[in-house]
């Protein structure tokens, strides 16, 4: 049997719905998972709202300005977020808890974060909060009393976070939530010192994370194991350990294929094939974050586009010295030993050059050309920094990181959006956790199976 554990001020089964950004958890999913006394968590990231019907009222700018659509896609997300934490809150009953999930990255986090709980009294219980270093998180959700849970990825980025801001506003900490690097899907932890190629044991980093916890006071603030989770048998080593101390565990992609998941049909069904190996670590994201997805022709455009790239310099010099005609601008100079790479990329179909930030150029075709193009022009400004469009939330910069747009990346919130609303999840951005082959050998999943969330938690909660 498994045991509840306190969770955001209530004894609950220690089984946690991953955030998932971009509308993949909403208040229906986490209402679903509150109802029946475990934690749902709907996504704060460009979260939808829905009117007193049920049906979408979708954001539709008004503005052709970055800055003034970046403005209204914040006020969409707060507003959407009051939304779906009342959603939650309706569903669960009184039941369970519910948490709201932060890209730390993204626009407006801050202001965000204030307008929603300040609107949401009483009726949401915790933030989950990672894609960077939230220091700030501690400070704003403890003045609305409510919970905060940072996520990392190793014990030492937590001991910064803890060192420099949480040690003030222990009260409300409610948790850590360890994720797997190499296994989460979505946007991973992974820092200049782990090797992406080389996965470590979860166990070891977590008794260092909770070893860590200890020493500053922290004995009974649960760990939520993330990333990877599939059923609770392979963790039942972790309950009543005292190496580990309190735990739960957090449920992300397994979420995604329950009957109440707003993702398309098709992508559920695309979940129920999936083969071990098929989901690939890259770093195409605008974020600059390592990050996980399905290796479908979306993917694969982008690793050809990589194998499609020169050096090569503005000027003249002994390393590069044959002029190249860059489309219609002046010439730059690449090494005398790529010639014949450029006539082979242009040979393909991909004769359009396009510089990055690296001083590398790469090579696509002039319908890709004008697709970047398009895109970064259409920039809404939903990330604090994109690597695609340079946009930066900084107006000391005047909204631009300063560095070259990377044709490289992509627009992460119309890919994201375009595949949750049934666009081709072959050729859209797919995230998912390295364990999604599971789907197709686990016989919770026979025959085409999706259970609804109850149904999911009762098998999660049996250890399979």
């Amino acid at each position: 049997m498994i045991e509840k554990i306190r969770i955001s001020g209530k004894e609950v089964f220690p089984v946690i719905e991953g955030g998932k950004g971009i509308g993949i958890s909403n208040g229906y999913t986490a209402g679903a998972f509150a109802k029946v006394g475990a934690v749902g968590t709907f996504s704060g990231a460009n979260a939808e709202i829905i009117d007193k019907n049920g049906k979408l009222i979708p954001l539709t700018f008004k503005s052709n300005k970055r800055l003034e659509r970046y403005i209204e896609r914040i006020e969409y997300s707060i507003q959407g977020s009051i939304c779906q934490a009342r959603i939650a809150n309706e569903i669960s009953g009184g039941n369970g808890r519910i948490h709201m999930n932060l890209l730390w990255g993204m626009s407006g986090t801050e202001r965000t974060l204030h307008e929603i709980l300040k609107n949401t009294k009483g009726i949401l219980h915790g933030v989950t909060c990672g894609a960077g270093m939230p220091y700030k998180l501690g400070e704003i959700a403890s003045s609305y009393k409510v919970y905060y849970y940072p996520i990392i990825s190793s014990m030492r980025a937590f001991k910064a976070l803890w060192t420099r801001a949480y040690k003030d506003f222990r009260n409300y900490l409610g948790g850590v939530v360890y994720e797997d690097p190499w296994k989460a899907g979505g946007h991973n932890g992974l820092s200049n010192k782990e090797n992406p190629k080389e996965p470590e044991k979860p166990y070891s980093r977590v008794v260092d994370l909770r070893n860590f916890m200890n020493s500053v006071g922290l004995h009974e603030t649960p760990i939520i194991m993330a990333g990877g989770v599939w059923n609770l048998d392979e963790y039942k080593d972790w309950f009543n350990n005292s190496d580990i101390g309190p735990i739960a565990f957090q449920f992300g992609t397994r979420a995604m294929l329950t009957k109440e998941s707003p993702i398309s049909e098709g992508w559920k069904r695309k979940l129920l094939t999936i083969k071990e190996g098929d989901v690939v670590l890259n770093k195409f994201s605008p974020t600059g974050f390592y990050s996980s997805a399905v290796n479908n022709n979306f993917i694969r455009q982008h690793i050809n586009i990589v194998n499609r790239q020169i050096n090569y310099s503005e000027t003249k010099n002994s390393i590069f010295n044959t002029p190249l005609k860059y489309n219609e601008d002046p010439d730059v100079y690449i090494n005398n030993e790529d010639v014949k790479k450029v006539e082979e990329f242009k040979t393909s179909g991909n004769n359009i050059m396009m510089k990055t930030p690296d001083n590398t150029l790469i090579f696509v075709s002039s319908d890709f050309s004008k697709k970047i193009i398009r895109q970064q022009a259409e920039c809404t400004g939903c990330l604090e920094a994109c690597k695609f469009s340079s946009w930066s939330t900084n107006k000391e910069t005047n909204y631009n990181t300063g560095i070259r747009p990377d044709p490289r990346s992509y627009c992460i919130i119309k890919t994201l959006g375009d595949v949750l609303y049934g666009g081709d999840i072959e050729n859209e951005l797919v995230f998912s956790g390295h364990n999604a082959f599971r789907f197709a050998k686990d016989p919770f999943y026979n025959n085409g199976f999706i259970p609804t969330i109850k149904e999911l938690v009762d098998r999660i909660l049996s250890g399979k």
